[in-house]
């Protein structure tokens, strides 16, 4: 129970949820950063805002993401306005970004299937100001949402809507990223945690999991400039079944890379020059 007369002090140690939530909410129900948590420890709630904080801190227990409560999730050091428009980004998807960079030429071109919040676009356009960066989805939603955050971190960023390359016919990349819809329908995880609440669509394909995968695959040779790079995030048993795809097109040096929990999480290939 959260009642008013409480301080910021008692609530760090009675809140029900784990230490890292309990701090993250407080902070945001109440408009304070992190440091007046120390320096406003016996600051009491009024009425208001223990109400406040109580229904945020009961949407936590029904199993909201936290992301969606506050509306923000930080990615590659950069703050990400999120709704359930969009998926959360997540650290796994740094990987691609990391990798994105290191294989970008100065001054070249890169485009983003599926943008979603625009994680990877705007990390991207964020670090290599000197690239091109073209981001597409199909959700007006989410492209709302990716607008809105490279505004905000002041990313230069080209948004198309389109169903996969259909909106770029004739343009090429020195690089193409995606983290497509690759959860297979039925799979158990998507009646899970944070899963329920995130875009259906951006999550799964609604067949195999391997589907969208597929497309972007068959569709990057017309849209690679000579010695481009493919680089795509997958599930965590789906390398194998990537990096097939990718032999099958021509692809050359196919490889997978692994994510901080040594799952490999991201595979690509290089065009032959």
């Amino acid at each position: 129970m959260i009642e008013a007369g409480a301080t910021l002090g008692q609530l760090q140690r009675a809140l029900p949820l784990d230490p890292l939530e309990n701090r993250i909410l407080l902070c945001h129900a109440l408009g304070l950063p992190r440091t007046a948590l120390i320096t406003q420890a016996e600051r009491a709630l009024t009425d208001e805002e223990a109400r406040h904080l109580a229904g945020l801190v009961q949407r936590r227990l029904d199993g909201e993401p936290i992301a969606y409560i506050v509306g923000e999730r930080e990615f590659f050091g950069l703050p990400f306005r999120v709704d359930p428009a969009v998926l959360i980004p997540r650290p796994d998807t740094e990987l691609i970004v990391e990798l994105a960079i290191e294989r970008l030429p100065q001054r070249a071109r890169l485009l983003d299937m599926g943008t979603g919040s625009g994680a990877i676009a705007v990390a991207v356009a964020h670090t290599r100001p000197d690239a091109e960066v073209t981001a597409l989805d199909l959700s007006e939603a989410a492209l709302a949402a990716a607008q809105a955050n490279a505004a905000a971190n002041g990313a230069r960023v080209r948004f198309l809507h389109s169903d996969w390359y259909g909106a770029v016919a004739g343009e090429t990349f020195e690089l193409i990223a995606s983290n497509p819809p690759y959860i297979a329908a039925g799979d158990r995880h998507l009646g899970e945690g944070d899963l329920r609440f995130e875009p259906v669509g951006a999550l799964t394909d609604h067949a195999d999991g391997l589907s969208a995968l597929r497309i972007i695959v068959a569709g990057a040779p017309a849209h690679l400039a000579p010695g481009g790079w493919l680089l795509l995030e997958h599930g965590y048993d789906q390398a194998e079944a990537v990096r097939e795809l990718l032999a099958a097109r021509g692809f050359i040096d196919v490889q997978s890379w692994r994510d901080l929990a040594g799952i490999e999480r991201v595979s690509g290939g290089r065009l032959a020059a």
